[in-house]
């Protein structure tokens, strides 16, 4: 596994990590012992990042993850968490010192320790990204020694450039991928120069940049990639990176060409993130331990020639951009 700096931080992390949504909920049928496979799996192969959030099955996945690395003992890895959609309404009114504290509090819990390496924002309001006293309510649960750092998880780039004015935000979570490459335009550029990490998620764009989705494919009723297709429970971005389905599947069978012969689109992907100095860590999740397995082991691929990158930013330009590049 390669390794990154995590920004101004003290951690440095392998450039791959383990995304624990699936683990926790909304996937359709993923059995808890299959949720502490995947993730033993990834630790067994040298990952050293978690990502998680309080909601994620309603603290499931913070508790699997504490139990699994209880029972493994030894080092352990960066673990982050995230706080906010708990919010019922989830309105920017509620960022509240108090809130934020009782979050962060019972994902103490959760989680089995006494600081939490790092605590995101959870897809707050546009809104909460102008309203100081929201970071400094983050600085002073900080300054209790209930959380070693603060980030934030965004939807647009607009959020991620105005979360960075913020001292005290030392990562920005965001969707980059094939489907989804506005954020190498201007963002990557200002988070590289404040020395801010950057953690790219839905990177296989809710598993269509798999190449293992058809238009048959059929989703539980309790995975998001039914019941959110159109944004009905939550932004409709995180579900297939906002790409319309079938637009999507066209753009994967142009992709699948570019592919380098034995290897699998998803670790295609995945490398393809990666090429961005710019990314600190890349989590990809995993509904078993075969899955985690093939997620670290695409970190070896080659480096991709610019001629490759240019094919993938034409498929990306004709195809994607205008359903996704101006609204993220």
């Amino acid at each position: 596994m390669r390794h990154r700096k995590f920004g101004r931080t003290a951690f440095t992390t392998t450039d791959i990590g383990f995304g624990a949504w699936q683990i926790g909920g909304a996937w359709g049928d993923v059995s808890e012992a299959d949720g502490r496979a995947a993730l033993n799996a990834a630790l067994d192969a040298g990952i050293t990042f978690i990502d998680t959030a309080d909601v994620y099955g309603d603290g499931r996945s913070e508790k699997i993850i504490a139990d699994v690395l209880k029972s493994r003992g030894g080092h352990r890895p960066m673990v982050a968490t995230k706080a906010g959609r708990r919010l019922s309404p989830h309105v920017a009114d509620g960022y509240t010192k108090e809130n934020l504290e009782a979050f962060i509090d019972r994902s103490l819990l959760n989680l089995g320790v006494d600081c939490l390496d790092l605590v995101q924002l959870h897809c707050p309001p546009t809104e909460v990204y102008y309203r100081p006293e929201v970071f400094h309510a983050l600085d002073e649960i900080k300054a209790a020694g209930k959380i070693a750092t603060y980030g934030v998880s965004v939807e647009k780039v607009e959020e991620g450039l105005k979360a960075i004015e913020y001292p005290g935000v030392v990562s920005v979570q965001i969707i980059y991928n094939i489907f989804r490459q506005r954020p190498a335009n201007l963002f990557f550029k200002e988070a590289a120069r404040k020395k801010v990490a950057v953690i790219a998620r839905v990177p296989l764009a809710s598993g269509l940049l798999s190449g293992k989705i058809s238009a048959d494919t059929a989703f539980a009723a309790d995975d998001h990639r039914n019941f959110n297709r159109h944004g009905e429970a939550f932004d409709v971005g995180e579900t297939f990176a906002g790409v319309p389905f079938e637009t999507g599947l066209q753009a994967v069978e142009e992709i699948r060409a570019l592919v380098p012969a034995g290897e699998t689109m998803a670790a295609f992907a995945l490398r393809w993130i990666l090429m961005n100095e710019a990314v600190s860590v890349v989590i990809p999740g995993a509904r078993n331990a075969a899955q985690a397995e093939a997620n670290a082991r695409a970190a070896s691929l080659p480096v991709f020639s610019e001629d490759l990158m240019e094919a993938t930013r034409e498929i990306y330009y004709r195809l994607v951009a205008p359903h996704v590049h101006n609204r993220w």
